[in-house]
């Protein structure tokens, strides 16, 4: 390792300490933002730490066994040490990617209250069957990361998968590892109503949404909202069709709509719907003035683009690509199972390098 990166490492590590310290004063629960704050600077100290540790622990283990290669003259053993050594030339690189992303500066939105919205495309139940598969996908992660996810929609299609999916999550680095997942992901497999086993393309769209903080100042004036009243639609419940419980909310001067048919309380389904249209809101207004600050569009490109095709799911080849930085991986049963981490750290690296040489 470089050792500007290993000075930069230890500055973090002393932190550490600092912090820990910290956490430990009498009266620290007084300043609850300070508490918050706190705690979130910790738990991404603690998995610097925990990264580097992993890093020096198995770069040890590699020094070794090649001092013991060098020396020893048992066939058997020689083919042990090797193999060992592979494994370790193997998780390495991946462990120092994953280094590199954490080490990139934090962000202020980091660790704020994201909502992610899922919707079929091209496709149909094909479509909706992968939105479902990829709310799946997300919780799952979340549960890995330790956020808390709520859904806050999920309208069902007839044949099981969901032609719309909404969820909130909250937790450190929620935003900073999710907002790249905005854009068009496309699924190629062979679905199950398929008699030939030919191959189908099928998309669903993905949208990243910031929840907005009381320093955004999202204020809804009724006077702007037209509030409309329906029955739930779909399979999934005896208060479908049954109440005029789902609402609908349009944002007059900016055409945003927000809808929830979630709960069988219509009181309930429009705090819901309301909730979504201020993070709509909240979207349209930092987008309008990352266009004005872009002067170029290498910045428009960093802060991700939404109607891009980014992602291609390929089943039958166990394929995934991310075409946005020519990734290809061949786990991608492990990644419907929620191991997005290296494809989230990669994209993190690679936006942040992308905002470096804009800067330069």
């Amino acid at each position: 390792m470089e050792a500007a990166l290993e000075k930069k490492i230890k500055k973090l590590l002393t932190r550490l300490s600092e912090v820990e310290h910290a956490l430990g004063e009498p009266g620290v629960f007084d300043d609850q933002e300070k508490y918050r704050s706190l705690t979130q600077e910790h738990a991404y100290l603690t998995n610097v730490s925990n990264t580097w540790g992993k890093i020096l622990r198995l770069q040890r283990e590699h020094d070794e066994s090649l001092a013991m290669l060098a020396v020893e003259s048992d066939e058997e053993f020689i083919e042990v040490l090797k193999e060992e050594i592979a494994k370790i030339e193997e998780k390495l690189p991946k462990l120092k990617q994953t280094l590199e992303g954490l080490l990139i500066p934090p962000d202020p939105h980091d660790h704020s209250d994201t909502i992610i919205e899922l919707r079929a495309g091209t496709g149909g139940e094909e479509a909706a069957l992968f939105v479902g598969d990829c709310l799946r996908m997300y919780r799952m992660f979340a549960d890995r990361q330790g956020w808390k996810c709520d859904v806050l929609l999920a309208t069902f299609s007839e044949v099981g998968g969901c032609k719309e999916a909404v969820i909130g999550l909250s937790g450190t680095n929620v935003y900073r590892f999710l907002k790249y997942e905005a854009g068009t992901h496309r699924v190629q497999r062979v679905p199950e109503t398929e008699a030939q086993g030919r191959i189908h393309t099928s998309a669903i769209t993905v949208a990243v949404l910031l929840e907005p903080g009381e320093d955004e100042g999202i204020v809804l004036d009724p006077k702007d909202l037209r509030v409309d009243t329906y029955r739930s639609s779909g399979a999934g419940g005896q208060h479908v069709n049954v109440t005029d419980s789902a609402v609908r909310i349009t944002h007059l001067p900016t055409g945003a709509v927000s809808c929830c048919q979630q709960e069988k309380s219509q009181h309930k389904n429009k705090e819901i719907a309301l909730r979504l249209l201020k993070a709509k809101l909240a979207e349209l207004q930092r987008k309008q003035k990352e266009e004005e600050l872009a002067s170029t569009r290498a910045q428009q490109v960093g802060s991700g683009d939404r109607s891009e095709r980014i992602r291609t799911y390929n089943f039958p080849q166990n394929r995934v690509t991310d075409h946005r930085i020519n990734m290809t991986m061949y786990n991608l049963d492990a990644v419907m199972d929620g191991f997005l981490d290296e494809l989230v750290m990669s994209l993190v690296a690679h936006f942040h390098q992308k905002q470096l040489e804009e800067e330069s």
